[in-house]
C-alpha cells in the first residue's frame, strides 16, 4: 500500500509491477468501490511489464475522509498527480463508473501526459432521475441502514458473472462502510455535483468503452456505450454476461482489451521518439 499526498489528504494505491519498464497504468474505481476490483487487471499487467497504480478514491478504501470535496473533478486531478508522482509517460487511464468520467476529465486536461483511456461502465453524464428516485437514494443513504444497502447494491450491479473473490470483496466494502467518517465521505462522494461530459475538446488519447450488456445502471447500455464513444471517438467493446465491474466480472475480455490499446499507445509513443537515442520512454524495446 503506497501513499499520493495531496492538499486535504493522501490517496492510496496499490502498485502492480513497481520494477515493469513498460507503460503506467492508472485504475480508477468507481464511488463505493474498492481498489482491489482492479486486482485481477493490476497482476495481469504487470506480468505483461506494465507498472499498474490502482487508487482509491477520496474518502474511499485507506484514503483520507479529510478532503474538503469528493467530485469527479477532483478524482482527475488526483490522477494526474499520481502519474506525476510515478514519472508517467503516455500514461493508460482506465476508469470505471465514476473513475472514467475523471479519467476523461484528466485525458482533457492533459493530452501531454494522458495517452490513452479506458472506460468501463463509464459515467460522463448524471442519468436522468425523477423526484422519487433521488428521494428513494437520501432514504437508502440513512444510517444505520446505508452501510449494508450500499453494500447489497454493490452486489445487485455484478449482474452476470460473480467475480472470483467477490465474497471477501463484499466483506471488504461493508468493512469500509462501516465507519461513520468514511461512510460521510462516501456519501458525499455519492451526492456531490457530477460534470457532464459532452465534449472533449482537446481530447488526444486514445480511447475504447467497455460496457456490459447486463449493466444495470442504463436501461439501454449499448446506447450509453455509443454515447460515450461519439464524446471521446474511442471504439466500443460490449461484453457478455457482465454488469458494471467489467475489471472483475470479466477480466478475461478486458485484459487483452487494455493490451491493445497499450500496443497501440507505444506505437504512437515510438512513431514520435527518437529511436536513435532510445526509444519512446515508457514503451518496451521494439
Amino acid at each position: 500500500m503506497h501513499h499520493l499526498v495531496r492538499p486535504g489528504g493522501r490517496i492510496v494505491y496499490d502498485l502492480y509491477g513497481e520494477s515493469g519498464q513498460g507503460t503506467l497504468v492508472i485504475c480508477v474505481p468507481g464511488m463505493f468501490d474498492h481498489r482491489a476490483s482492479f486486482r485481477f487487471i493490476g497482476t495481469a499487467l504487470a506480468e505483461a511489464g506494465h507498472r499498474v497504480a490502482a487508487m482509491d478514491l477520496r474518502g474511499h478504501g485507506d484514503s483520507d475522509t479529510t478532503f474538503e470535496t469528493y467530485t469527479d473533478r477532483d478524482a482527475a486531478t488526483d490522477v494526474i498527480a499520481l502519474a506525476e508522482e510515478l514519472g508517467g509517460e503516455d500514461v493508460v487511464v482506465v476508469g470505471n463508473s465514476l473513475g472514467a468520467a475523471a479519467a476523461t476529465l484528466a485525458a482533457i486536461d492533459r493530452p501531454d501526459l494522458v495517452a490513452g483511456i479506458a472506460l468501463l461502465g463509464p459515467f460522463l453524464r448524471p442519468p436522468a432521475t425523477s423526484v422519487f428516485q433521488r428521494l428513494a437514494l437520501r432514504v437508502l443513504l440513512l444510517r444505520p441502514w446505508g452501510p449494508r444497502a450500499l453494500t447489497l447494491f454493490y452486489d445487485t450491479l455484478h449482474a452476470g458473472r460473480t467475480p472470483k473473490g467477490h465474497r471477501e470483496q463484499k466483506k471488504r466494502i461493508f468493512r469500509m462502510l462501516r465507519p461513520a467518517d468514511r461512510y460521510r465521505a462516501i456519501v458525499r462522494t455519492i451526492t456531490s455535483p457530477r460534470a457532464t461530459v459532452s465534449s472533449a475538446e482537446g481530447l488526444r488519447a486514445r480511447a475504447v468503452v467497455v460496457m456490459g450488456e447486463k449493466d444495470p445502471d442504463w436501461k439501454d447500455p449499448e446506447s450509453e456505450a455509443e454515447w460515450v464513444s461519439s464524446v471521446v471517438d474511442g471504439s466500443v467493446v460490449m461484453v457478455s454476461e457482465c454488469g458494471h465491474y467489467a475489471q472483475s466480472q470479466r477480466p478475461d475480455v478486458v485484459t487483452p482489451i487494455l493490451k491493445e490499446l497499450l500496443d497501440e499507445v507505444c506505437a504512437d509513443a515510438w512513431s514520435k521518439a527518437d529511436t536513435t537515442v532510445g526509444g519512446a520512454g515508457g514503451c518496451p524495446s521494439q
